[in-house]
């Protein structure tokens, strides 16, 4: 990985290509606690954070990175799960999304990320703006963005010399040079 903005889009892009019924996909800000005051969004959402655990450095500035990914998905309803319900099943599709996300990231490795696996799930306060739970997953990042990056090069002029050099020693040395 080269920049979090690959992890981020690559995650992304498996929510919302493997699960069409998650209508929104954004980087995790807070929004549900600004709903009134914020670009609304529609719902059932989610949204992904990054926390990193610890690191390991490797060899010219890269690290591999033990990483926490949460995904909060967030369904904006009134729906109820009671026996008899009238929305009953508005409100356990909600569920039903919760445990996609487990199917589709646990066990999982893709280009950016290694190892995934849930370590927790819970549910967070929306301030009574609808559901929200937070799937908390475990991977492996390699981090390779402080690296320098070196670019394939031309060359155009190789200049061949042959010659004698004299070591400090005094030792005269002859050289030829062939590419």
């Amino acid at each position: 990985m080269e920049y979090w903005s690959d992890l981020y889009l690559e995650l992304s892009q498996q929510i919302t290509e493997n699960i069409p019924s998650i209508e929104w996909c954004d980087l995790w800000h807070e929004q549900v606690s600004y709903l009134t005051s914020e670009l609304p969004f529609p719902t059932p959402a989610a949204f992904i954070a990054f926390n990193m655990l610890d690191t390991e450095d490797k060899g010219l500035l890269g690290q591999t990175c033990n990483t926490q990914i949460d995904i909060y998905l967030f369904f904006e309803t009134f729906s109820d799960t009671y026996v008899g319900s009238v929305n009953k099943d508005s409100a356990l599709d909600f569920l039903k999304r919760l445990t996609d996300i487990h199917k589709l990231f646990h066990g999982n490795s893709g280009a950016n990320y290694s190892g995934m696996r849930r370590v927790d799930m819970k549910r967070e306060d929306s301030g009574d703006a609808g559901n929200l739970y937070r799937i908390s997953f475990n991977c492996t990042v390699d981090d390779i963005s402080a690296m320098p990056q070196y670019n394939d090069a031309d060359v155009n002029e190789i200049t061949i010399s042959t010659g004698e050099i004299v070591h400090p020693t005094g030792e005269s040395l002859n050289f030829e040079v062939e590419v």
